[in-house]
């Protein structure tokens, strides 16, 4: 099995810079959801199936290494894959590519999947409530 690689293009906008001209390192997170939403769909899936379902998907923890940085007028491609799946948590890698395919920005998000039960929220076992999704996971993740 190989592993699933999705790509998709960011939008830079004006307003996405800061005082040095340089894109605020705030406005990674927006790109790297773009990023994650871009690979379930091609999947197969979404996170609105989720929801409908009972089911939240928060994030637990991002790591991010800022290599280059990118400037508005710049063309940019967020590449997210699984990089690690246990069917309780699943970590995101991504990498933001510029217009030469040079590596701007890598890391990685982590993910949890929980239900709401009497006003708090319960982590669950993904690969139980979701075991098609979760199978998937698992034939496209990296660390086979």
């Amino acid at each position: 099995m190989s592993v699933y690689v999705a790509e998709t293009e960011i939008q830079i906008l004006y307003a996405d810079t800061d005082m040095m001209g340089v894109i605020y390192h705030g406005n990674y997170i927006k790109w790297l959801e773009l990023g994650r939403r871009q690979l379930i769909e091609d999947i197969g899936y979404d996170y609105l199936t989720m929801e409908r379902a009972g089911y939240l998907a928060p994030v637990h923890n991002v790591n991010i290494t800022y290599a280059k940085p990118l400037k508005y007028g710049d063309r940019a491609f967020v590449r997210t894959w699984v990089e690690e799946h246990t069917g309780v948590r699943t970590i995101y890698g991504f990498e933001i590519v510029n217009g030469d395919g040079e590596v701007c920005t890598h890391g990685t998000t982590t993910l949890i999947v929980v239900k709401k039960v009497d006003g708090e929220f319960q982590p669950v076992i993904f690969k139980r409530v979701f075991p098609e999704w979760h199978a998937k996971y698992e034939e496209i993740k990296a660390k086979n």
